[in-house]
């Protein structure tokens, strides 16, 4: 047997021994993120035992960008939260291709809407803080993939799951509620496609979700189920109610109440949300989700 072929059988050989022992240790230190074992033995697995293949043939230690990833798939609150305060940058940068489809955008704040992770949602928006402003909205306003989540922002993805607490705290640092999806929906589009479901259901969420919107929106929000509204002026009010309706159908201005908590609500800067919301002077019962989103 030539050599070159020989030495081609042997390296075939070698590189698929490796990609079964990536696969093993790969697989290890998912389940040891499941079981939600200790950080300390977390952190030693990922930076000393667990390696990842990636396309080309190379062998990766899991970053800390991808080690989020499964904190947030596992809710694991306090590995989250280590690799947050340890790496601010790294672990909410791109991952590499074997965990993104679209390498055009980081996924972590858009997972822990769609798990509904609101704990771990939070710890990232702390962790934006320190960003440069302009870095920061980026981050908040990036588009998911347009393949697999139709260029969806966070806040459409908030709105299509109803994740009310999501909204609330994405909004409420920053997120516009103003940007189309490839289908040219905003997220309001995308809620009012919800509510407009039948049979009617989950509707008490919808409503709350619809009014978080209604605080941070402007005034004259273009979107694109306006004309339906007006064409089925009955059927829309009934489900709206009629102040809400009136509102969105722009017919009627939106009550002093609503934009004095509009002026409330965007007095506050985003490094100081939702905490300052407690001393806003105003009753229990009318703090937005009666202020339940915690440290």
């Amino acid at each position: 047997m030539p050599w070159n072929v020989k030495w081609l059988n042997s390296y075939s050989s070698h590189n698929s021994q490796s990609q079964k022992q990536c696969k093993k240790s790969s697989f290890a230190f998912y389940q040891a993120v499941r079981d939600l074992l200790p950080v300390w033995l977390l952190e030693d697995i990922r930076t000393m035992e667990a390696f990842h293949w990636e396309e080309g043939g190379k062998v990766s230690t899991y970053s800390p960008s991808e080690a989020l990833l499964y904190a947030l798939v596992h809710n694991h609150q306090p590995y989250a939260q280590y690799l947050l305060n340890k790496f601010p940058q790294s672990a909410l940068a791109i991952p590499s291709q074997n965990f993104s489809c679209c390498q055009s955008s980081a996924p972590h704040l858009a997972m822990a809407v769609r798990y509904n992770r609101t704990h771990i949602l939070f710890r990232i928006l702390k962790a934006i803080r320190g960003f440069p402003e302009r870095e920061r909205a980026s981050y908040l306003d990036r588009r998911g993939c347009s393949r697999v989540e139709g260029s969806k922002t966070v806040l459409h993805v908030a709105c299509e799951l109803l994740r009310p607490e999501c909204l609330l705290l994405v909004l409420g640092h920053g997120a516009s509620p103003c940007l189309c999806d490839c289908n040219g929906n905003t997220p309001l589009d995308i809620l009012l496609q919800q509510i407009s479901q039948t049979p009617a259901v989950n509707m008490c969420t919808k409503l709350l979700l619809l009014d978080s919107l209604f605080l941070f929106m402007p005034q004259e929000l273009q979107f694109s189920m306006k004309q339906q509204l007006l064409d089925n002026h009955q059927p829309w009010q009934d489900r709206l109610g009629e102040n809400r309706f009136q509102w969105l159908a722009g017919l009627t201005p939106t009550s002093l109440f609503i934009t004095a908590m509009r002026v409330l609500i965007r007095s506050i800067p985003p490094e100081q949300f939702p905490e300052a919301l407690e001393n806003l002077p105003l009753p229990q019962f009318l703090k937005p989700l009666g202020l339940k989103l915690k440290n």
